[in-house]
């Protein structure tokens, strides 16, 4: 009986509940261990109809049931939330009283559930568990489809659902499956609104532990990811993943239109979006202009009410635009860097601002017209050729309502218009030529 013993020293190492003496801890883990190895039906009697599984009691049976037909006879008197355990609602009791009983050895962090010990127990498991458990693990537990040890029958038999495809817990309201009651629970929350997981410092609820962890860095400002080759940390690992790939250079998302490759997947879509696709939702309720995302339309209205948002903390300058400020930071308080071409000796505010000159020096030029053979220096250049080719007009006259492709006929035709728009045409003028500068 040597399997209880190791599992038993591993769950003491795991997790120490205020109040409750060793040996209780070690009994209950005992008769857990027996009843998991088991592998005689006969000591398991009672049969789910729906699910095949075994259990050894008819309590055991009837409170399994509860998953397939969805009774939920315990509910919470504070905020009604009900469940099918009772054992599950005392562990979210504590939620409200924000009570965390369990404590993990390993690293001091305290649980409001004994099952939430377990489960973050498993990150030290590598490090302390005995070396004969880990081999029982190994042999007992594994997977024989890919090789994954698992830590009891239970574990494994949801894990081989990964390669099975097998998905018996369906949704009530939209019939979608999934593999794992959890993901069912988490997904009902759709349908319902339920966010029972609420920020402390903004008040702003998740439907999700998970998200609201790291929700909660915002506030905290933790950065717990950080790079191995130049030490720079974040937030979140997506964001540290993203990084990496400039010290290794790979750039796995490519363009099928025009080959350009990106290093991350939200610069990949902005390029879709901004280069190949002509849709327009936001328009300027001004002057009617259109544009593809919200954020450009933002930009855009500060022409016309006149926003200055960014201030020099050297002098009382104000700007429109934040190259803006940047530009007058490096030319009046000489704060920042030049970027110099090695051919000509010319100084330039921007790194992107080199790279379009150099290409004049190369005459080279990336930027190709989909629908004739005409290339461009510039992504600007080619934005504005491609309304020879289309019925897109996307210039609008905010008083009659005429639009123009270009935004210079719509200029000329403004000359009759200015009265009607309640501004003069000179400083409307003035400002559109500062906008496309």
């Amino acid at each position: 009986m040597a399997h209880p013993v190791y599992c038993s020293v591993v769950y003491v190492l795991f997790c120490v509940c205020v109040g409750e003496s060793l040996a209780e801890i070690e009994t209950e883990i005992k008769v857990e261990v027996d009843v998991n190895n088991t592998e005689n039906d006969t000591s398991r009697p009672h049969l789910c109809t729906v699910c095949g599984k075994r259990f050894t009691g008819n309590y055991k049976l009837n409170r399994h049931k509860r998953i397939h037909s969805g009774e939920k006879p315990y509910q919470c008197t504070v905020c009604e939330k009900r469940f099918t355990r009772k054992d599950s609602l005392n562990a979210h009791k504590r939620l409200h009283s924000e009570a965390k009983p369990f404590k993990q050895m390993m690293c001091d962090r305290q649980f409001a559930c004994k099952k939430n010990v377990s489960i973050h127990g498993k990150k030290h498991l590598e490090e302390y568990e005995p070396e004969g458990y880990a081999n029982i693990r190994s042999n007992k537990y594994k997977c024989p489809e890919c090789g994954r040890c698992c830590g009891s029958n239970s574990e494994l038999a949801k894990h081989r659902r990964i390669h099975t495809g097998e998905k018996p817990f369906e949704c009530n309201v939209c019939s979608k499956r999934f593999s794992q009651y959890q993901h069912l629970h988490v997904h009902t929350r759709v349908h319902n609104g339920e966010k029972p997981h609420k920020c402390r410092t903004c008040g702003r609820t998740f439907t999700q532990r998970g998200n609201l962890d790291r929700h909660a860095r915002i506030h905290t400002g933790v950065k717990p990811f950080k790079c191995r080759v130049c030490g720079k940390v974040f937030r979140f690992s997506e964001n540290l993943h993203a990084h990496t790939r400039i010290h290794t250079g790979d750039k796995p998302y490519k363009c099928p239109q025009c080959d350009k490759c990106f290093s991350d997947f939200s610069s990949f879509q902005r390029h879709k979006a901004y280069i190949h696709s002509n849709r327009r939702p936001y328009h300027c309720p001004y002057c009617g202009k259109l544009y593809k995302t919200k954020d450009k339309l933002k930009r855009h209205t500060r022409i016309h009410t006149g926003s200055k948002p960014f201030s020099c903390r050297h002098c009382s300058d104000c700007f429109t635009w934040h190259d803006q400020l940047n530009a007058h930071l490096l030319k009046s308080h000489n704060e920042g860097t030049w970027f110099t071409c090695d051919i000509c000796q010319k100084r330039f505010c921007y790194s992107s601002q080199l790279k379009e000159h150099v290409r004049r020096h190369s005459s080279l030029k990336p930027y190709v017209c989909s629908e004739c053979p005409q290339r461009f220096y510039k992504a600007n250049e080619l934005k504005k050729h491609r309304p020879v080719h289309t019925d897109l007009k996307q210039f609008c006259c905010g008083a009659c309502g005429k639009t123009y492709k270009h935004k210079y006929n719509v200029m000329h035709h403004f000359k009759t218009c200015p009265e009607k728009l309640g501004f003069e045409f000179k400083s409307l003028c003035d400002k559109l030529r500062r906008y496309s500068a």
